[in-house]
């Protein structure tokens, strides 16, 4: 489940207060392993989540990411396509050493059976912070800056493509059996702007990544994205697609590309309820996907309130009908 390693278990808590600060605690890789390691251990998951945030490339790439209490990240600006080429990458790939220590702790520290995902923020979704400085926004001003400087909005995402390749190069190299691209801010684009902002970018980073040598699949997930993940499917070389909360799935099923695998969608909301309602709509959304690969998801993340018994019964339901 996405963010499975988080608020909700009290082992969590506990290693997060062992850090400074947030960054802190994914710099470190003794914490880190920990925390991706600590819902494998209690829900005896088929897969464990690198413990990482997808602001880490942009605090490598010297844009000062930090954390603040009550208000979530915040990261100096970027203006213009260059501010990403500051620091070389080789420098890049050293400040982010300790993912790929990470990466080999947990790789040591889990059964053969069990899968270890690795991650990363998408173009596009990076390219959002970097330009305004912040998360939880509507996009205007990068939707505003990407039609008003659209070849200074390019180079940005060249920057981060290339940056975003040797990152996951390394988690790839360190142990990871599939890497996750996480496309957090793709609701609301129009189909232009999905075209050249999401789809293109992300095809050029999986290409990369072919390039580099990696051989892992590869996970997209376009969240918002409506009906136009039908052609983040066809088109970006990933090879399974995250369906979120609000994707109809019997009608996906019938558009996605034949044999595609997908993961998700149960709403994390459900979650929180729990209850005969929640283990219903899990046997749906399993029976809605029965003849394509799926890996069973949440439509988005765990949240800090959800009960841990309630995370016990979808576990359960799901064992007792797959």
């Amino acid at each position: 489940m996405m963010r499975q390693a988080g608020r909700h278990l009290p082992e969590y808590l506990a290693t997060r207060s062992k850090a400074k600060n947030f960054l802190d605690f994914c710099y470190r890789p003794e914490l880190a392993s920990e925390a991706t390691l600590q819902p494998v251990r209690r829900y005896g998951m088929d897969g464990a989540i690198l413990f990482a945030d997808i602001l880490l490339i942009l605090d490598a790439m010297g844009r000062n990411v930090r954390f603040l209490e009550g208000e979530g990240p915040r990261v100096d600006p970027a203006t213009k396509a260059s501010d990403l080429a500051n620091v070389s990458m080789e420098k890049v790939l050293a400040h982010l050493s300790p993912v790929g220590e990470t990466v080999e702790r947990v790789k040591a520290g889990l059964d053969p059976s069990v899968t270890l995902i690795g991650f990363a923020g998408s173009p596009w979704t990076v390219g959002v912070y970097a330009i305004e400085g912040r998360g939880g926004t509507d996009k205007a001003d990068s939707r505003v800056f990407g039609y008003q400087h659209p070849q200074e909005l390019d180079g940005m995402l060249e920057q981060l493509v290339e940056a975003s390749a040797h990152y996951l190069k390394m988690q790839a190299d360190a142990g990871a059996d599939a890497l996750m691209l996480f496309e957090s801010w793709a609701e609301g684009l129009p189909e232009d702007a999905f075209e050249r902002w999401v789809i293109g970018p992300t095809a050029k980073l999986v290409q990369r990544l072919r390039a580099l040598g990696v051989t892992q699949p590869i996970i997209g997930f376009p969240r918002g994205a409506g009906t136009l993940v039908v052609d983040y499917a066809e088109r970006t070389g990933v090879n399974a697609v995250g369906l979120d909360t609000a994707i109809p799935l019997r009608r996906m099923d019938k558009l996605l590309p034949k044999g595609m695998p997908v993961q998700g969608n149960l709403d994390p909301m459900r979650l929180v309820a729990g209850g005969a309602d929640m283990e219903n709509r899990v046997r749906e959304i399993v029976g809605a996907l029965k003849g394509r690969p799926h890996i069973f998801n949440l439509g988005h993340g765990v949240t800090p309130e959800v009960p841990i018994p309630h995370v016990e019964a979808v576990i359960k339901t799901l064992r007792s009908i797959t």
